[in-house]
């Protein structure tokens, strides 16, 4: 494999078991390359190197600094970092907060050490990976808020990215979106590149709102 090709991870949790469960996963694959381990913010924060990380794996519920903190912490310096969190928590307002500060995907502790790997891999290759639960959870609270009618500039997508896109809205996998719509995974992440441009967006749940605000796609039932 290239030296290119390595994803260089960073993990940031402070219950050792877990993250002895994450390091051990993640030592198995050809293609990651820890280059930190650390029970808290603060003490990752001491380390000049963390920098060099493409990807951070993160809990929401650390002591002292919050994973939250982290990361609008981490998005402030190293803005081209992918950071997930991953954590007990399904309330809505935790999964807000972590997409508004910065987090590229959201996944559940329970999550299988082969689904974490591939959800990894999916938000390296510019993907937002969400545990169908927690994908449910973010349409849900936009359909809290009420619609307001657009007036802007329509956005016009083909019907394969409609397609993906209302696939996404209902928390499908982009592994089960290649299959349901006998596409490669490639295929899939290079529509989704287009419905980001697009919509002007950076992630799936952005994506998914905007296509639900302009109308392009329904909300999906609860």
């Amino acid at each position: 494999m290239k030296q290119s090709d390595t994803k260089k991870i960073l993990l940031i949790e402070d219950n050792k078991f877990i993250r002895s469960g994450w390091e051990l996963a993640l030592q198995n694959e050809n293609d990651f390359l820890i280059v930190g381990s650390y029970g808290s913010c603060e003490d990752a924060f001491k380390d000049e190197g963390i920098g060099v990380a493409d990807i951070v794996l993160m809990d929401i519920g650390l002591p002292g600094m919050s994973g939250i903190e982290g990361v609008k912490f981490l998005k402030e310096k190293y803005p081209k970092q992918i950071i997930v969190m991953c954590t007990v928590h399904e309330d809505d307002d935790k999964i807000f907060e972590a997409i508004c500060a910065g987090a590229v995907g959201y996944l559940l502790k329970k999550t299988k050490p082969d689904e974490l790997i591939s959800a990894l891999r999916e938000a390296h290759n510019g993907g937002s990976p969400m545990t169908p639960s927690v994908a449910r959870k973010v349409i849900a609270s936009f359909q809290k808020t009420p619609l307001k009618s657009f007036t802007g500039e329509k956005v016009e997508l083909s019907e394969r990215e409609h397609q993906i896109l209302e696939l996404m809205a209902v928390g499908k996998s982009y592994p089960e979106i290649s299959k349901k719509i006998f596409l490669s995974l490639d295929g899939v992440y290079y529509h989704i590149r287009h419905i980001y441009e697009k919509l002007q967006v950076h992630s799936r749940a952005e994506a998914v709102a905007e296509g639900i605000k302009k109308r392009i796609i329904k909300p999906p039932a609860p």
